[in-house]
């Protein structure tokens, strides 16, 4: 008798040890994204990540603040579309117990323009549009100044304003609208600073109509971004090797000709 309960308690916790692995392998966790590459590429991550066991919801979004606001208001549990300096602005005006914990892809900012077909062109006062939010806003002006178009203020960092514009030989006037918005207001204005996923998403190619682009080597990594409470979660390990995995990158590198680069 004491033989056969031994027996059946053992089998009873194999079970148990096999339903509980089962419970992990099928977990599914939400992952927001916006639209164009960085969807592209999420697509390619559920289906290795599935592999492994690991069931990816992609949500999509149409802005730069919403995935943030959903991430830590439990929405979601990871998003991929934004680089660090853009959360930490984000964590520290908004309170968000956001963190960082993978990098994934760099898109290097461009600007593009519909009336002139180099920098050189622009006319004193022409009309250059740039993001309205502080670091990716920050971002254009010192790809503007990279490019001799303007000078900022020393310590003016990476959250530059156009009130850190110390010089402006051309007069060009900086007209800020939301990131998204810019390549359908292209026609509007002289030329225009636009990130790369919202670039393509409007039919842009960067390497082809770019007329000046950003050194792809700098802050501007993309990352994975999750609460700070779930850091020790198995998922987020199994989230980052399926993004960094050898068919992540083929499929980057093949589908986008270099107008996105793996940072991994």
């Amino acid at each position: 008798m004491q033989r056969r309960f031994i027996l059946k308690l053992a089998a009873a916790l194999g079970a148990a040890s096999l339903f509980a692995t089962t419970v992990h392998a099928d977990e599914t966790i939400k992952v927001g994204v916006t639209g164009g590459p960085h969807a592209q590429i999420m697509e390619v991550v559920k289906t290795v990540a599935a592999k492994n066991g690991l069931n990816i919801r992609i949500v999509e979004f149409s802005d730069y603040v919403q995935p943030n606001a959903a991430l830590a208001g439990g929405d979601l549990d990871a998003n991929s579309y934004q680089h660090d300096p853009y959360l930490q602005a984000q964590v520290k005006d908004r309170g968000y117990k956001l963190i960082r914990v993978a990098d994934t892809v760099t898109y290097p900012m461009g600007i593009y323009s519909k009336k002139v077909k180099t920098l050189a062109e622009l006319q004193s006062g022409a009309k250059i549009a740039v993001p309205n939010d502080p670091t990716n806003g920050g971002r254009a002006l010192l790809l503007l100044q990279k490019q001799g178009l303007l000078k900022l203020r020393a310590d003016a960092g990476l959250k530059a304003t156009p009130l850190d514009i110390v010089e402006n030989p051309k007069k060009l006037k900086i007209v800020e609208l939301d990131a998204a918005q810019i390549p359908r207001s292209l026609s509007d204005v002289d030329a225009a600073a636009i990130n790369t996923n919202f670039a393509m998403e409007a039919g842009l190619k960067p390497k082809q109509d770019a007329i000046a682009i950003e050194d792809p080597k700098g802050p501007y990594v993309n990352i994975i971004a999750i609460r700070e409470a779930d850091r020790n979660k198995p998922w987020v390990a199994r989230l980052i090797a399926a993004y960094h995995s050898p068919e992540v990158k083929q499929f980057v590198d093949s589908k986008f000709g270099g107008s996105v680069i793996t940072s991994w």
